[in-house]
């Protein structure tokens, strides 16, 4: 990758790493010009789609103007924000996601627009020309962090890059006068890899629409195919290699007469399928709205064998809907669930871990509707509104 603008110094005069900001709250931030460039945006659903979509929600709601620079997905705007999508290709080894490149046209929007600061969401391709253009012309420039790549590689046979791209994500991510991540987990592991300026953005959930109450006894009988009195376990998510979903596969024989929902599509989905056959696994394909809501606050458990992660927003969506969880002690989600409180966490190293952890989950009655309050208790703590005008508050420090 020829980037040499990777290597010009930092535009802002907060050279050193900005501390003690977890919370920039302000109650006299001014509306300001935002350019977001994101490597994904809808109509494609992800958990990161899902953070953007709610951000731009209450940054417009707020006062702010929004231009999005994204792969074209046939959308002109979003809550009153402009879209900007540009032509794209899909990425072989997975193409759900589009590739954009960066083109000279973006800097003419751009010089229209006249952005206060300039934002870019996992810089990798078109996050580059968000770069440039700062670096260029003086604006600005914030960066967030949220697909945790380096890990991904391995999953695909790459795993001896992991190191490069390293060097590149510190080469792009060390021109943002500061570097957003979602968990305590990856801000540490960013500053331990050589990123600077490196805090916290705090995670959000919409708690109206994931909530216990949204449960319907026809989705219950969706998800079980006719079977609604078995243990229901569920995923929801991505279906990709580095989600480890066949994982699941022996809690669900280990747990008697328990039927296994998967909702969600990919590029690993036939591959699933197949290493899933013969056992009573649904799947289930996307849900959205009040659907999806549904399918959280249906299931008994929401089985997450993911290392993947910086955060896991789908777990916070299902604590929101009381289901609690099982998930992997990796990545960002000790930062969301608490072992034994709110759900159970395992070594994904230990083969009998997720198998354990889910036994117990369902080992005692009481215990069990204890932590379904807990799990709904935790995500009411975190909303998209907080979460939105803390960032706002690290633009105004920025700015």
């Amino acid at each position: 990758m020829n980037c040499p603008y990777f290597y010009l110094s930092p535009i802002s005069n907060l050279q050193s790493p900005i501390s003690n900001l977890q919370s920039p709250i302000s109650n006299l931030q001014s509306p300001m010009r935002i350019a977001l460039f994101t490597e994904t945006f809808l109509p494609k659903v992800d958990g990161i789609v899902t953070r953007l979509k709610h951000t731009i929600e209450q940054l417009q709601k707020r006062g702010n103007e929004v231009l999005v620079f994204c792969p074209a997905g046939g959308l002109e705007s979003y809550c009153g924000a402009k879209i900007y999508g540009l032509s794209a290709f899909p990425l072989p080894l997975y193409p759900e996601l589009k590739i954009a490149l960066p083109r000279p046209e973006i800097g003419r929007e751009l010089a229209r627009f006249k952005p206060d600061i300039v934002h870019v969401v996992n810089p990798a391709v078109l996050g580059l020309a968000g770069i440039l253009y700062a670096k260029l012309h003086r604006v600005p420039l914030v960066a967030s962090y949220h697909t945790h790549l380096p890990k991904y590689l391995e999953h695909y046979g790459l795993g001896m890059l992991e190191g490069l791209l390293w060097e590149l994500l510190k080469g792009a991510h060390n021109q943002a006068a500061l570097n957003l991540c979602t968990s305590s987990v990856m801000v540490r592991e960013l500053r331990e890899h050589g990123i600077d300026r490196v805090d916290l953005w705090q995670r959000g959930v919409d708690t109206e629409t994931f909530h216990p109450a949204k449960a319907t006894t026809e989705m219950r009988h969706h998800l079980t195919q006719g079977e609604p009195t078995s243990r229901l376990l569920l995923y929801i998510g991505r279906l990709g290699a580095e989600k480890e979903i066949e994982q699941i596969r022996p809690v669900l024989a280990a747990i008697p007469g328990a039927r296994l929902a998967i909702v969600g599509d990919g590029p690993h989905r036939a591959n699933l399928e197949t290493y899933f056959a013969g056992t009573p696994t649904h799947f289930v394909g996307y849900l959205g709205g009040e659907k999806l809501a549904a399918a959280y606050a249906v299931a008994d458990a929401f089985i997450f064998p993911s290392r993947t992660e910086t955060l896991g927003l789908v777990l916070l969506e299902a604590m929101a809907a009381g289901c609690p969880v099982v998930a992997a002690r990796s990545g960002g989600i000790p930062d969301i669930v608490t072992d034994g409180h709110n759900g159970y966490l395992f070594d994904p190293q230990d083969p009998q871990g997720s198998i354990l952890a889910t036994k117990q989950l369902f080992a005692d009655s009481e215990s069990y509707l204890q932590l379904r309050n807990n799990a709904r208790a935790e995500a009411e703590r975190w909303n998209w509104a907080t979460a939105t005008e803390q960032l706002q508050g690290y633009y105004q420090l920025v700015v």
